[in-house]
């Protein structure tokens, strides 16, 4: 597999892992101004999506999404997470977390395939200034 395809492999399971995580938390979260966030960044998780999934068919290479194990596991840590706590503040920090691990992984990446097109560099530069943004926005709410 060549580096563009890996590269925007990791972009598209990255992002649908944000999509399953914020849409599963926008129907837990408490409060108006959180909830309009989470939509917010669910909008982005989205687009980054829909644009990896394109580069990858005009690859001539179909997504792998997130696997039944990674989906049903995030599933349940979400709702043990959130069993007793469902403020923005404790959800934030959930969120904060996991960006903060899509911010380390986004940027090994932009180094490991730094041979990759410019198109796709460019979209794994804005999904690391995705993740990077939205922790500082959920940083509001902690």
């Amino acid at each position: 597999m060549n580096e563009n395809i890996e590269l925007l492999k990791f972009i598209y399971q990255n992002s649908q892992m944000g999509i399953e995580t914020i849409s599963q938390l926008i129907d837990i979260a408490e409060g108006e101004e959180f909830g309009k966030q989470l939509k917010s960044q669910l909008k982005e998780y989205k687009e980054i999506n829909g644009d990896a999934k394109k580069l990858l068919e005009q690859n001539n290479c179909d997504e792998e999404g997130l696997n039944a194990l990674e989906k049903i596991r995030t599933y349940l840590m979400i709702n043990i997470q959130t069993l007793t706590d469902k403020s923005p503040s404790h959800i934030a920090e959930m969120l904060i977390t996991g960006s903060n691990m899509g911010v380390l992984d986004a940027t090994k990446n932009l180094k490991k395939y730094k041979e990759a097109d410019k198109e796709i560099n460019d979209l794994m530069e804005k999904l690391l200034k995705t993740e990077e943004d939205n922790i500082q926005k959920l940083k509001d709410f902690l």
